[in-house]
């Protein structure tokens, strides 16, 4: 062969330009930070304690049952069993009929769900509404797709009486909200519960939201992940259940934050399937099937939980309530030592205000980084305690205007919340010693 053929380099670019400016991932950094230095990690959003024995049972059953269909192909939308069972649950939680063939898909965790949203409805020129704060890849995905974010915030209104903030008193303003609809505006992504914020969008929030998507013809994503996950009885409330919304609304759910079991990566879509369609589309020319064991052991959880439905011993029931104690904990720690959380109302999130502590992080005026990012890395490397700028949380332009907060996850082990509430009584004391 001649020499330079074998010494040859591509000099073309190669990168699509729809990846430009959305290749920087916060969570890779900050798992590498956690791995590196954390005793205690708060940071990234996943249990520490186990699955609830009956999926994990469920998971074995599939895995050496004898059926040995268990390890092929199933149904490229979803596993029958699976989106039967969905389908039964949704009936009852919509107070409507849902096809399992049609009205149902599963897929690769709610992520790929996001993603098959994105790329079914948007193209050049579309503009999506995102309310801020949201969860990242929401504006990385839409702007993948040739689509451009319009972000909207939720304002902090804080109470007058010196009690600590609740989630609900971030709310959106109705009339910033409305002039961010125009003709170009394709959709608007609801995160409720809200992730990082723990905010239950109200009935009255989530009416404006809906008359707002009728009045323009506008569709609805709405992440619902954190579905069962409500507290202090608080009610959350389906977007594709209030009126006129069904028809253009795709619901997106998660077996991961359903059951504790994050590393399953199984999520579902349901609405309309006039809308589903071109989600298939992407599905079935990117993942085309998911796990077939993995959605037999969920479709199993759910048919437990089809069965106990309401009753005390659900799940569903359970979760909720040992996390509200375990918010509850983290809360009084983190109160403790000055570090004032925003209580939420649903997730397993809770954001709070580092103001009391910026003199351990001095600023600086000439680091591009807002204060927050580098106060959370600062603190995993001399704390060991791991947690999540709530700037990752907001646009570019918004960034340096909410960076006093940092995202903690409360569902942990009560040792893990323990450990970590340690690390902040001793850092109180070496701050008044």
């Amino acid at each position: 062969f001649p020499s330079h053929s074998l010494q040859a380099k591509m000099s073309r670019p190669l990168q699509a330009r729809r990846l430009e400016g959305i290749d920087k991932n916060i969570w890779v950094e900050f798992a590498k930070l956690a791995a590196t230095y954390s005793k205690v990690n708060l940071g990234q959003g996943f249990p520490d304690f186990p699955a609830p024995d009956f999926l994990t049972e469920a998971m074995t059953r599939a895995l050496g049952g004898g059926n040995h269909m268990m390890h092929q192909y199933t149904r490229p939308f979803g596993h029958l069993p699976l989106v039967k069972v969905l389908a039964q649950f949704f009936e009852k939680l919509l107070g409507r009929d849902v096809d399992p063939m049609t009205n149902v898909m599963v897929t690769v965790g709610a992520y790929e769900a996001l993603f098959c949203c994105f790329q079914a409805f948007v193209e050049e020129g579309d503009e999506v509404i995102v309310i801020e704060p949201f969860f990242d890849c929401y504006e990385a995905m839409v702007k993948m797709a040739g689509g451009t974010p319009v972000f909207v915030p939720l304002r902090p209104n804080p109470p007058k009486d010196g009690k600590l903030m609740s989630s609900a008193d971030w709310q959106l303003d109705p009339v910033e909200l409305a002039s961010k609809f125009s003709k170009r505006t394709k959709a608007i992504v609801l995160n409720s519960p809200n992730n990082p914020l723990g905010k239950v969008f109200s009935r009255g929030e989530l009416e404006l939201i809906a008359e707002l998507c009728v009045k323009h013809d506008v569709l609805c994503i709405s992440d619902e992940v954190y579905e069962w996950l409500v507290y202090d009885g608080k009610q959350h409330i389906r977007m594709a259940s209030l009126q006129g919304m069904w028809d253009r609304t795709v619901t997106i759910g998660s077996a991961g934050k359903t059951f504790s079991a994050t590393g399953c990566k199984v999520g579902w879509v349901v609405g309309p399937d006039r809308l589903l369609q071109h989600l298939r589309t992407v599905h079935q020319n990117s993942v085309y099937v998911c796990a077939t064991i993995t959605q037999e052991a969920v479709a199993q959880g759910f048919q437990r939980e089809l069965t106990l439905y309401g009753k005390p011993e659900s799940y569903f029931v359970q979760l909720p309530k040992e996390l509200q104690q375990k918010r509850d904990q983290l809360v009084q720690s983190l109160d403790a030592v000055g570090m004032k959380p925003i209580i939420p109302e649903g997730t397993y999130f809770l954001v709070a205000d580092i103001s009391q502590f910026k003199s351990d992080v001095p600023d600086d005026p000439n680091s591009d980084e807002p204060y927050d990012y580098r106060f959370a890395k600062w603190m995993v490397k001399n704390k060991g305690l791991a947690a999540i700028p709530l700037s990752n949380f907001y646009s570019e332009a918004h960034k340096k205007n909410c960076s006093n907060f940092i995202r903690f996850c409360f569902a942990k082990e009560e040792a893990t919340l323990k450990a970590a509430s340690d690390i902040l009584q001793k850092w109180k004391q070496e701050k008044t010693s």
